[in-house]
């Protein structure tokens, strides 16, 4: 018995010397831990609070965790830990560098930003009388006068979309920092099924909701098994699943370890497809063509707020993960990719800015234009230097703010079906609301780069960036997309203020102070950072370097 216990002893501390024990730096986690146990405690909200208070709780639990994560994420790149000889963290699983601090800080800011915009009760409002129906209304209208139940019948309470928020903005955290190939993967799971729930929350247009959702999960399925499987053709030629060594292996820097690791290996498909379907996986998130079918239906059919929250959150997130891909992983394939890129950037470009003039609901139009916005990124991506980095992150920061100051804007614009989504009813709407009608001009022209907006010092950095990192034919045809996008975000503004508008055309609800701050937020941003751009290109600058 002694002699079985003293072996069993044996083998354990050979074990623990071969295994070390798990070393987790819980303080550099800060902001995924706060918002993933926020996310937790929501659900027990839901489980046991009463329906008649669980929307200030879960309003104010989101605010507070996404405020509080964002105050971790200034402390941690304040602290200087983000540094590339201490920016892996949990044993290599994450890489809390600067590009992830920055990209996690604008995730947070756009989350916070929108739950403003979820917070309006309810998630597909109808207009009544011009206004936004109230509790009261709505149980004046019922027998017994119950407002509580009323609101349950109309669909103000759907307070289950805040964790789901919550659980969202987590994987969205970890997926740009991920440091390895199965990190990354599990984080785009943790961040897309919440999303597949929320795309299907409109209940006033169920069939389209659900429509949309249907589309964007059975989509997003296959996009997961292309990554999943270049994962494991990467894994097979590299014969690891972390970032450095895949990337010693494909540029061959170190002799040993690639002899170690990759003796059984040294097949170059399994590399060069792999790669491409790593992409494949990724490219779809961001919107890219010709992964970008899903789109324009999603952004129609899903609630206006959450389309806002996924156009934004989504394409920084999937971008910074795609940034550290193509330059951790594979910068010893710069040649092999760079063309591809080249190609699927041009059809972004053209496709978005062309199809986007043939659209007459806004929502769609909206969609098309962040097909091409994709491309104008990927120019950035495709300079494969330093600048390409920081001019990615200003660009995706800008992007965010005017995408969701948009669509909060959309949401005010309501006929008695709900919201108005077709461009014949903006007609006169710079008569009948000036200033919602001025507001989401300025967001338009943010869209199409025009001078002292944020959008133009974020489409000047990444051209600049790409023609510096000799893709200057890139910005050529990204200067020409420009203008075609211009024609028609200019022709929505001359629809709003040069038209006659309807007499039964579509009403501008009040915002509630909620709304009004987040449209506030959008326009400050976009105006900001469009006249005084430098310091946050700085900020950009700095934080352009990833851990290895």
């Amino acid at each position: 018995m002694s002699t079985s216990t003293t072996e069993l002893t044996e083998l354990t501390l050979r074990a623990q010397e071969v295994i070390p024990a798990p070393h987790i730096e819980y303080g550099k986690l800060a902001p995924v831990l706060i918002v993933i146990g926020a996310a937790v405690v929501g659900v027990l909200v839901e489980a046991f609070v009463p329906r008649r208070g669980r929307y200030l709780a879960q309003v104010a639990l989101s605010v507070l965790a996404l405020a509080s994560a964002f105050a971790a994420v200034v402390g941690l790149a304040a602290s200087g830990s983000a540094t590339t000889e201490a920016g892996l963290i949990a044993m290599g699983a994450l890489a809390m560098d600067g590009p992830a601090l920055f990209l996690q800080g604008v995730i947070l800011l756009v989350s916070l930003v929108a739950v403003f915009t979820f917070a309006e009760r309810r998630l597909d409002p109808r207009a009544h009388g011009g206004h936004v129906d109230s509790f009261a209304a709505q149980g004046a209208a019922v027998p017994g006068g119950d407002a509580e139940k009323a609101a349950v019948r109309a669909g103000f309470t759907t307070t289950e979309v805040y964790p789901l928020l919550l659980f969202a903005v987590g994987g969205m955290l970890v997926f740009p920092a991920a440091n390895d190939l199965l990190t990354l993967f599990i984080a785009l799971e943790v961040f897309s099924l919440p999303l597949y729930v929320l795309c299907a929350l409109a209940r006033r247009k169920r069939l389209m909701s659900q429509e949309a959702a249907l589309k964007y999960f059975l989509l997003g399925a296959f996009s997961s098994a292309f990554l999943l499987f270049g994962i494991a053709l990467l894994y097979g030629y590299a014969g690891t699943v972390r970032y450095a060594g895949i990337a010693s292996v494909v540029s061959d820097t170190n002799r040993e370890v690639t002899e170690a690791l990759a003796a059984t290996t040294g097949n170059d498909a399994l590399l060069l497809v792999g790669g491409a379907l790593l992409l494949m996986g990724l490219l779809f998130k961001v919107g890219a063509v010709p992964f970008h079918m899903w789109t324009p239906d999603v952004y129609q059919g899903a609630p206006t707020p959450v389309t806002g929250f996924m156009a934004a959150a989504t394409k920084v997130a999937a971008f910074g993960a795609l940034l550290r891909l193509l330059y951790v992983v594979l910068p010893g394939l710069t040649w092999d990719w760079r063309p591809v890129l080249w190609g699927v950037a041009i059809a972004s470009m053209v496709a978005g800015a062309v199809v986007a003039v043939t659209q007459t609901d806004v929502k769609r139009l909206l969609a098309y234009s962040s097909i091409a916005h994709a491309g104008f990124i990927l120019a950035g991506v495709i300079a494969a230097t330093p600048s390409g980095i920081s001019s990615v992150l200003f660009y995706l920061a800008a992007y965010s703010f005017v995408t969701l100051g948009s669509f909060a804007v959309v949401t005010l614009v309501r006929d008695a079906g709900g919201e108005a989504t077709h461009l014949s009813g903006w007609a006169g709407l710079g008569r009948r609301a000036p200033l919602v009608a001025a507001v989401f001009a300025v967001f338009l022209l943010a869209f199409a780069g025009i001078p002292l907006t944020s959008g133009f010092a974020g489409k000047f950095a990444v051209f600049k960036a790409a023609a510096e990192g000799g893709a200057g034919a890139l910005v050529v045809v990204g200067v020409i997309a420009s203008a075609v996008a211009a024609f028609f975000y200019i022709r929505v503004i001359v629809l709003m203020f040069f038209s006659e508008p309807k007499a039964e055309g579509p009403s501008v609800a009040v915002p509630s102070p909620l709304t009004t701050t987040a449209i506030a937020i959008g326009v400050a941003v976009t105006v900001v950072l469009g006249v005084a751009p430098q310091y946050f290109l700085d900020l950009a600058s700095q934080a352009g370097v990833f851990a290895r």
